[in-house]
């Protein structure tokens, strides 16, 4: 039994692009499906599908993306927010990353925002990870 399916996620995606893999897979949730579209929306990943395994099981395909010389987009994929250790931030602490270079993913009561929308909005949240 795995006890935390988004730092499981970002590894996956993590070593596939340390390899230079095309794709990877990823098990599906709602809420890996909604990080991954943020990534896909910031420009940090290609694109995703979700594919139906049978038996009410489903999958997400991660497309990744590379610069014109081959490196991976992605510097740095980091969980922040931990099952022993939960980290919440206000609007104001979420307000910028890496001085606007990096994506947070926060979790608020509107859903999972990137950090510019849940300052947009005036929410915060838990800080699920960041990417630059």
């Amino acid at each position: 039994m795995m006890t935390d399916i988004i730092a499981d996620s970002l590894t996956r995606i993590r070593n596939a692009s340390m390899r230079k893999l095309e794709t990877t897979e990823l098990l599906h949730s709602k809420t890996i499906e909604a990080i991954v579209s943020i990534l896909v929306e910031k420009g940090y990943l290609d694109s995703y599908t979700v594919e139906d395994l049978g038996n009410n099981k489903k999958s997400i395909k991660v497309v990744l993306k590379y610069d014109e010389r081959g490196n991976s987009v992605i510097n740095e994929l980091k969980r922040i927010s931990k099952p022993g250790r939960r980290i919440y931030k206000g609007k104001e602490d979420i307000k910028r990353f890496k001085n606007g270079y990096g994506t947070l993913i926060v979790s608020t009561n509107a859903g999972i925002l990137p950090n510019d929308k849940a300052y947009a909005q005036g929410v915060g949240g838990e800080v699920l990870c960041s990417i630059w």
